[in-house]
């Protein structure tokens, strides 16, 4: 099985427990407006790997990675699931923790053959890294060119499948740091059994000088990268939405 990858790092510390080896795979249909690798958006122009060549350079460096795994990301991984199916096959006949750090985009329950797919990859999967862009669906239209509704189902599909979840949010200024839609955030949130991590990052400016590089306007340009405190605030928030459904007090 071939798959399409954009780049990948040996040594990913925050995509997942402990070293990992994360892949960066072609291709996305989600237009973030702060995304910063659109080079990934495109199928076409990645390069080919095959699952052997993978689990070879990771069993290579196993005790390297002994607290670790292998990370799928993007781009969007689920794009390509078959390849991923037969990667994760192979990583758990040898023991290696499996992450897929997805939007959740891709999901559906319209089709049938791609639900049995998902279904397979979830039993080989161990933890999923859900990236929640915004709990308001027009405001997550504005942001990804795509409403939340896959997003949010794909979230309780986990949920009932039983699989880990770490829920990633970005905070841009003006975009994602409305205390309203943060605490609601919190609250769905709140409501997943399966929660186990939430993270929340100040949106960057470093992918600036690519969009510069390849022609393409950039979208956030004025838009200063948020601070580490206001980060802090706004997850501070999302925590208060988490602990109301819960009956927890901060």
């Amino acid at each position: 099985m071939v798959g399409y990858i954009h780049s990948k790092e040996s040594f990913g510390t925050v995509d997942g427990p402990g070293i990992r080896y994360v892949l960066f795979m072609q291709g996305c249909p989600m237009r973030c407006l702060y995304c910063h690798n659109p080079d990934t958006w495109e199928m076409s122009g990645g390069t080919k790997v095959t699952v052997d060549e993978i689990i070879e350079e990771y069993w290579n460096n196993r005790h390297f990675y002994r607290d670790g795994g292998i990370t799928v990301t993007g781009g969007e991984p689920l794009l390509q699931i078959d390849f991923l199916i037969d990667l994760f096959r192979a990583a758990k006949a040898k023991g290696i923790h499996t992450c897929i750090d997805t939007s959740g985009i891709t999901y559906t329950n319209k089709d049938t053959d791609y639900r049995e797919k998902l279904d397979a990859l979830m039993t080989l999967t161990d933890l999923v890294m859900l990236d929640i862009k915004h709990i308001d669906s027009a405001r997550h239209k504005e942001l990804t060119a795509h409403s939340n509704e896959r997003i949010l189902a794909f979230a309780k599909y986990l949920e009932k499948k039983k699989i880990p979840v770490w829920i990633r949010h970005v905070v841009v200024e003006g975009y994602t740091d409305d205390s309203e839609h943060l605490f609601n955030l919190g609250r769905f949130i709140g409501s997943l059994k399966n929660l186990h991590a939430l993270d929340v990052l100040p949106y960057h400016t470093m992918g600036e000088s690519k969009y510069e590089r390849m022609g393409i306007p950039y979208p956030l340009k004025g838009i200063h990268a948020t601070s580490k405190e206001k980060a802090q605030e706004a997850k501070n928030i999302i925590l208060k939405g988490i602990y109301s459904v819960r009956g927890q007090k901060k």
